[in-house]
Order: structure tokens, then C-alpha cells, then sequence
């Protein structure tokens, strides 16, 4: 070193710190399960309340539509299930160490949450799928529910994705996987033929997967300890 030279100063490149708190990681994960939960109670519930039809009928949409009986019950599926996965989203993506480290899995959550929340408001206009002419809302939610079944897919593969590189969370990579696939397949056959007498219990069990995939990760998050840095 030069006599006189001052040394080269050494920045310090401040760590990457979560704003988890196990506060706010604990609602997030009672969020992920409430949420699906009750959507699956509500739908359960007003698919056996439909005067007329049998309980395997109804697409979970047409719970909600105009022309349901009880639609209020459905409507406020919707909304619990979007308004807990926002909350359950956020509390992920802080404990995965923010938004930079979590990936686009989280954000893809709410994103579905807040769609989801949209698809429950722009009803249906029948129970059952109808020939004829169709409200403005009830193209806007087959438009919207669309959008949503691509994001209940993507984001289980992104959460996968991002939970091989870490221990705490591997062991749920492969079955997040396995549910986005197999929810993709039965969608596929869901939108082939949509009026066939089968495709209600098809929607039923494509949606419930990734609801299922959303539980798991929030027991998982209620477990693992949060890193503040």
C-alpha cells in the first residue's frame, strides 16, 4: 500500500432479511386452511340444497348464479376462499425471506385470491349450463375462472420449483407436482366436453386439488421456523 493512500473501503451488502414475524406466519398459515376449507363446505353444502337437482349436477359456478337457491352461501365461498389465500400469499412470501427470494409462486396466489374474489361477484346466470343468450357478468366469470385455473396450476409447479432448494420445504415439492398435473389433465377433460353429465364432479375434483396442495403448504408454513434474519 502507498504510504498516504487511505485503504479501499469494503461495503457491507446488508443481508436479505424476511418481515415475517410468527404472528403474522401463524395467521397466514390458518388463512391457507380456513380458506379452502370453507370454499369446500360451501360448495358441498349448496350442491345438497338445490331443489331439483341431484347433488353431482351443479358446476361449483352455478352455485352462485342468479337462479340458485341459497346463493349468498357460494357467494361467500368465493370470497372467504380470495380473501384468505391473499393473506395466506403474502404470509408465505415473507416467510420465504420476501418477495425476491420466494419466487412467483406467492404473488401468483394472491393474484388467484383476489380473481377468485372477482369470480364469486360476476354470478352465473343458471345453475346449469343453458343454451342461449349469456349476461355480460356471466361471461366475465367464465373468462375469470379460466384465468384462475391456469394460476391454480402454475403456482403449485413455481412453489415446487422454489421448495427443492430448501430443506424445510422439499418433502413438499413432488406432491405439489403431481397435484398441479393431474388438476391440469382433469381441466383439460373438464373444457372438452363441458356439458356432459360428468363434468361437474371433474370441475369439483381439479379445483380441490390445488385447494388440497394450499393446505398442505399452510400446515407446512405453521411448522417451519421463521427465518428474520
Amino acid at each position: 500500500m502507498t504510504r498516504g493512500a487511505r485503504p479501499a473501503a469494503n461495503p457491507i451488502v446488508p443481508e436479505t432479511r424476511s418481515a415475517a414475524s410468527p404472528a403474522r406466519v401463524r395467521a397466514a398459515a390458518i388463512a391457507g386452511i380456513i380458506g379452502p376449507a370453507g370454499f369446500t363446505v360451501a360448495w358441498i353444502v349448496a350442491a345438497f340444497d338445490q331443489p331439483g337437482l341431484s347433488f353431482a349436477a351443479p358446476q361449483i359456478s352455478g352455485l352462485a348464479a342468479a337462479s340458485a337457491h341459497a346463493p349468498w352461501l357460494m357467494i361467500g365461498g368465493f370470497v372467504l376462499l380470495g380473501a384468505c389465500t391473499i393473506g395466506f400469499g403474502a404470509g408465505l412470501a415473507a416467510a420465504l425471506g420476501g418477495r425476491r427470494l420466494a419466487g412467483p409462486g406467492p404473488l401468483l396466489i394472491q393474484v388467484a385470491g383476489l380473481l377468485t374474489i372477482a369470480a364469486g361477484l360476476f354470478r352465473r346466470d343458471h345453475v346449469l349450463l343453458t343454451a342461449g343468450p349469456e349476461s355480460w357478468h356471466n361471461h366475465a366469470h367464465d373468462v375469470i375462472s379460466a384465468v384462475v385455473y391456469v394460476l391454480l396450476v402454475a403456482s403449485p409447479l413455481l412453489l415446487a420449483r422454489r421448495f427443492r432448494g430448501d430443506h424445510r420445504w422439499r418433502g413438499l415439492a413432488a406432491p405439489l407436482v403431481a397435484s398441479a398435473v393431474v388438476s391440469a389433465a382433469l381441466l383439460a377433460a373438464f373444457y372438452s366436453a363441458p356439458h356432459d353429465s360428468w363434468d361437474a364432479t371433474l370441475q369439483r375434483i381439479a379445483v380441490s386439488l390445488p385447494l388440497a396442495a394450499i393446505v398442505a403448504v399452510a400446515v407446512r408454513l405453521g411448522r417451519v421456523p421463521v427465518r428474520t434474519g
